[in-house]
């Protein structure tokens, strides 16, 4: 008799953020993350609608890595009951603190949603009470029937593919000697953008029945390793001869620890000049202590690398401005100088100062290294918009605008491509999300093409039953 799996997409469909799957086999309620959706803010509007399903009926979360937008909604699942169980990787659990009270910070500002009452300290250490962390490959044993694995995702530290192994013992009876049958299901979430600087390469899958897979970049392709930092060179230099300030939005989580080790490179070899380099991010500063404590993730290179560095990330011109006075300080220190902060789309954080103050001029530049959502500031600049809004004003836009993709966290097109090819002999279905309509739309398209496997976008709400 063979075994239904239902899955119901309930969020991160027809978007790259709110990640959030609901799984339903061997009576259990497993969710796979739990994101915010982001856009034009922090935070929209949507992710304080009721969720799809009753939380306190959700047997265990499963959190493939620290972006908020996969786990960015736990409090709110928390103040609506759930008391399940969370697993992760290690890596993982220990970013969750920072991570939620980072969120809980901006989010509580925010008097009109009266947020502060579902991001309480009380319900973050009631999600960590219920946390747990595993090991790259080790087994989770949910039911007799089902096993779950996390296998390394290489788009951030401790990110991970949540593979579930679905045993159908009745497959075997009659056969005294067959084994049970094995359908493997195998959620990426965010697939990263190998070779990487400081993690080893995704992994590869060869053997997935059904896939859920995410779509960012599925319909463009990034540039070379060689070409972006090229590229990084030539626009510091560029920065450098005009005496303006290079600022650059990244994200807290990764993106700011690579950007610096690429950094580290560039000083130590003397490919760019000694000038004033400010990480102006207090969640990346305290980040970086859990990248200290789990150096036996990164990969080989980089672990030769800091093992030569009494400090992760160091070289001269660098400073971390951990209070907001230290922060308000850099507007004084002559240029050129470069200024990394965050949010990584400029809806919030210290990078919206920043860019209040040096889009105007155009001596300055802005660099944009990762994705951009559609609606955020980030994207609206990126477009070529001449005024933009931040923090309730309009900022007129003169500094040059720079946008490098190799530094992306995502695998591209042809990536998520190659990382499908290697497992398509085994695949019944493809079901692509966390991506815009039109670059998850294309992705489906590519796949039907190239390998001729069965592949969709499901819509946000929607099921599908999958036979084991």
């Amino acid at each position: 008799m063979e075994k239904t799996v239902k899955i119901t997409f309930c969020g991160g469909t027809g978007s790259v953020t709110g990640a959030n799957f609901l799984l339903e086999i061997d009576g259990k309620k497993i969710l796979v993350d739990c994101g915010l959706t982001q856009g034009i803010k922090v935070a929209d509007d949507i992710n304080w609608d009721p969720f799809s399903y009753d939380p306190k009926e959700i047997d265990i979360l499963f959190v493939t890595h620290a972006h908020v937008d996969h786990l960015g909604r736990i409090p709110k699942l928390i103040n609506e009951g759930f008391r399940g169980k969370i697993y992760s990787t290690e890596p993982t659990c220990d970013f969750a603190l920072p991570m939620l009270e980072d969120t809980a910070g901006i989010l509580s500002k925010n008097v009109d949603l009266h947020l502060d009452k579902i991001y309480t300290l009380e319900n973050i250490k009631i999600s960590l009470s219920l946390w747990q962390g595993f090991k790259y490959h080790e087994t989770v044993k949910v039911t007799p029937n089902l096993e779950v694995s996390f296998l390394n995702a290489g788009h951030i530290l401790g990110s991970a593919m949540v593979l579930f192994t679905v045993s159908n013992p009745d497959a075997s009876v009659g056969s005294p000697t067959a084994q049970a049958r094995r359908t493997k299901i195998l959620f990426t979430g965010d697939l990263g953008n190998s070779p990487s600087m400081l993690l080893p390469d995704t992994e590869k899958v060869t053997d997935i029945d059904y896939l859920i897979m995410e779509s960012v970049y599925g319909d463009r392709n990034h540039e070379s390793r060689d070409s972006r930092r090229k590229f990084l060179e030539e626009t510091i230099e560029d920065n450098y001869k005009r005496k303006g300030t290079l600022i650059i939005p990244t994200f807290s989580l990764e993106r700011s620890q690579e950007l610096l080790f690429e950094l580290n490179a560039l000083v130590e070899n003397n490919r760019i000049p000694i000038m004033p380099i400010f990480l102006d991010s207090p969640l990346a500063i305290r980040l970086t202590e859990v990248f200290k404590k789990f150096k036996s993730y990164f990969n080989e290179n980089a672990q030769k690398a800091m093992s030569h560095d009494k400090y992760l990330f160091n070289f001269p011109g660098l400073h971390s401005t951990l209070k907001s006075e230290e922060s308000k300080m850099i507007g004084n220190v002559p240029n050129p100088k470069i200024v990394i902060a965050g949010s990584g789309m400029s809806t919030g954080g210290r990078i919206v100062h920043h860019e209040r103050h040096y889009l105007p001029d155009p001596n300055n530049t802005l660099l944009l290294t990762g994705y951009q959502a559609v609606g955020s500031p980030g994207r609206l600049i990126q477009e070529g918009v001449k005024t933009v809004r931040i923090t309730g004003e309009d900022v007129i836009v003169r500094s040059h605008i720079v946008t490098i993709t190799g530094y992306s966290g995502h695998k591209d097109s042809d990536g998520l491509l190659s990382f499908v090819e290697d497992t398509q002999d085994t695949l019944k279905k493809v079901f692509v999300v966390m991506g815009e309509p039109k670059s998850a739309m294309f992705l489906v398209q590519k796949l039907r093409d190239n390998l001729g496997i069965y592949a969709a976008a499901p819509e946000r709400g929607t099921s599908a039953i999958l036979e084991c």
